[in-house]
């Protein structure tokens, strides 16, 4: 049983992503989608939704109303492609794709891709002839930017005019950018910015900054790769439309997407150790992971671009114009095994071939990661020693742990071996766990981690579809830890993360501090494996896995996190903790729950009255500039946050995107993914008012200062 991160990617498609659905081999693909492997997967998916959903609902009318509805928001969610009369068209279905999937039809979804295709086309053409056009940056219009509302086009004119205001608005943000800008007033092409050119950070190759150019470059890698898109992806989109009718939560995984699962889960894979991106129909290598094979081996250097792949000593293929996804899968292989690259470098631009022998690489920079702090270096006048504990996920290796492999990937495990560390090092005065932006993970991982901080008692209960109620325990007897604590949270620390976040709360345990709430998700997903039992006996190829609601889970008092999260003791200034994030956001969440509340013994670790504690740190956040900053920051975000509309006109445009500058502050503060030689607690002033309360926490405990310096 796994908790998920909350993706709002996974239940909806952005435009760049829609953008990405094929349109060549048509006729191919259609039949792919139409052939009894599909089918079956359809089948399959339809049975163990309706027998093993928490909800028990019927594949009925009202799931394949929200089905459709579902799948065009991820085809078209801004209304940019689609028109009335496609529309109108596709509602004919409304009430019949429940009967179609459960019969294993899944054609209304190439019938749609197919329409997309053609819509993509059209917009593709019409994109470039409105870049080259003359846009008058001084009249006073607007863009509507919230598509919820918005009506479908009714007419291929009226689908243009919203793409001539979408163009021009792209193309005021290319010129509003620091160094772009155009000077004077806009009356056309005349007064754009001259060809600038800028060198990338290595001073290698210069980038070309010109507004006009720039669009170009971005619509025609669009477009190159609307071919690219495979059948499996299509009815990945699908059936997850079908599983988003039922909660946000649930999804159906192709072969592919089960792969990466279990990458993100077990945080290692079998390759080379290189991030790759997609670059101009090239695959560039981003990043070289330390200790994978590339690194090893040396030669491979970040920006150079790989052209063509050779498995083992087969011949090298071309991957020149490939999907990344394709070229990845390629150069993977298992550990032990030779690849061999064409590269063309991006020092010489010479072409190079590398044997490179793939090995297992760690995902280290996912990693849980710890930390002492003094907080004499940060906080003028004050002592004491803090450790941070970074906990970006609840990963677990579940098919190590399966086959009972001795030190198979645990965040407990992690987390367990840096509060080990801490007392190698000296000891600490107190221990934060820094959960902001953790999604999830597995259930197992979150009552392991929670054991390390109590002695015993309940953790969490879940409840499964016939509404049976099953408690779960704190099954290590040791104390791992027995500092004060204090548990940082942000509206993206949701379901595993609110099981940890709620037991600490429940049992007084530590302070909980960050935004108001959690992100509010309160159920259990398991990953199936779509027929298992046809593969096993007929080895048959595999058919993906579903993600599948099956239990809800309850705080130990008793509350469920559903849609209502985890309250904060403290809360601090943050623009995310003002935005639509959270289950109470998300289409077809389930409700809020509760059940009788768990005898547990309550840990005197929280005073009875944190007034003191409050009031001091609203006396830091008043006197703070940074806060102050903050608040402002806010304060435009929430006048702003109704609005329908954006300025077309360059000069209000400017004002704008000076102050909402300013929002991009709360992103730095934290983040779920540590790159190399990161500080793990950086020194800003988010932080340091952690810090600072937990200095006045410890204070008021009267707790005395035991650690080593």
């Amino acid at each position: 049983m796994i908790f998920r991160t909350p993706s709002r990617a996974a239940c909806t498609l952005s435009v760049a992503m829609v953008l990405l659905v094929a349109t060549t081999l048509l006729a191919q693909q259609l039949e792919s989608l139409s052939g009894p492997q599909t089918a079956n997967i359809a089948k399959l998916v339809c049975e163990m939704l309706q027998a093993n959903h928490i909800s028990h609902k019927p594949i009925n009318d009202d799931i394949s109303s929200k089905m459709l509805d579902e799948f065009i928001k991820m085809l078209d969610s801004q209304k940019l492609y689609f028109l009335q009369s496609d529309i109108d068209r596709f509602n004919k279905y409304r009430l019949e794709l429940d009967d179609l999937v459960k019969a294993g039809n899944v054609d209304f979804a190439g019938m749609a891709h197919d329409t997309l295709q053609q819509r993509l086309k059209e917009r593709m053409a019409v994109a470039h002839t409105l870049i080259d056009s003359p846009h008058d940056f001084t009249v006073q219009e607007t863009l509507d930017i919230d598509a919820k509302d918005l009506p479908w086009a009714s007419t291929v004119e009226v689908l243009n005019e919203r793409w001539r205001k979408q163009i021009k608005y792209q193309l005021l943000l290319i010129r509003l950018e620091k160094g772009l800008a155009a000077e004077g007033s806009a009356g056309g092409h005349e007064d754009k910015p001259k060809d600038e050119v800028k060198p990338n950070p290595d001073g290698k190759k210069p980038v070309e900054q010109d507004p006009l150019k720039r669009l170009h470059k971005r619509y025609k890698a669009i477009y190159d790769n609307l071919s690219k898109v495979e059948p499996d992806e299509i009815v990945e989109l699908y059936l997850t439309s079908l599983c988003l009718a039922y909660d946000p939560h649930s999804s159906y995984m192709s072969p592919r997407s089960v792969r990466e699962f279990q990458i993100m889960m077990s945080l290692k894979l079998d390759g080379i150790g290189a991030a790759l991106q997609a670059e101009d129909g090239y695959t560039v290598v981003n990043k070289i992971v330390p200790a994978g094979a590339a690194a090893d081996d040396g030669r491979l250097k970040i920006n150079d671009k790989i052209v063509a792949v050779g498995n083992g000593n087969a011949e090298f293929v071309d991957v020149v114009d490939m999907k990344l996804s394709k070229v990845v899968d390629m150069i993977r292989g298992k550990a032990g095994t030779k690849v061999r690259l064409k590269v063309m470098t991006a020092a010489t631009s010479e072409v190079q071939i590398y044997e490179l022998i793939r090995k297992q690489v760690e995902l280290k920079s996912s990693e849980v990661k710890g930390e002492i702090i003094d907080v004499s270096t940060r906080l003028k006048g004050t002592k004491g020693r803090i450790g941070i504990v970074h906990l970006p996920s609840f990963y677990r290796d579940f098919q190590a742990a399966e086959n009972r492999e001795g030190e198979f990937k645990s965040a407990a495990r992690d987390v367990k071996k840096v509060l080990r560390d801490f007392q190698t090092q000296g000891g600490v005065d107190a221990v934060i766990v820094d959960l902001r932006y953790n999604g999830g993970g597995a259930l197992k991982e979150a009552i392991d981690v929670s054991g390390l901080f109590i002695k015993d008692g309940p953790v969490v209960a879940v409840k499964d579809q016939q509404g049976e109620i099953e408690v779960h325990n704190d099954e290590e007897s040791t104390l791992e830890c027995d500092k004060p604590l204090v548990v940082i949270t942000n509206r993206l620390s949701a379901s595993a993360s609110e099981i940890f976040a709620g037991m600490i709360k429940d049992y007084g345990r530590g302070l909980l501090v960050g935004d108001r709430t959690t992100h509010g998700k309160g159920t259990v997903q398991n990953v199936a494996n779509v027929g298992r039992k046809l593969q096993r006996l007929l080895g048959a190829p595999e058919l993906g896995a579903l993600k599948l609601t099956i239990q809800q889970f309850y705080r130990v008092n008793g509350h469920s996190t559903q849609q209502l999260g985890v309250w904060s003791d403290i809360a601090l200034p943050s623009l995310m903790d003002n935005m639509d994030l959270g289950e109470q956001f998300l289409d077809n969440a389930l409700p809020f729950d509760q059940i009788a509340e768990m005898r547990h013994r309550r840990i005197a670790m929280v005073p009875a009255d944190l007034t003191e504690i409050r009031s001091m740190s609203y006396k830091r956040l008043a006197a703070s500039t940074d806060f102050q900053k903050t608040e402002k920051d806010i304060e435009r975000f929430l006048a702003r946050k109704q609005r329908k509309a954006v300025s077309l006109n360059e000069d209000e445009l400017r004002k704008e995107r000076v102050e909402e500058e300013q929002k991009t502050r709360d992103k730095a503060e934290s983040s779920d993914d540590l790159t190399d030689g990161a500080p793990i607690f950086p020194d800003n002033s988010y932080n340091n008012e952690v810090l600072s309360i937990t200095l006045d926490y410890l204070k008021q405990l009267g707790e005395p200062k035991t650690a080593k310096k």
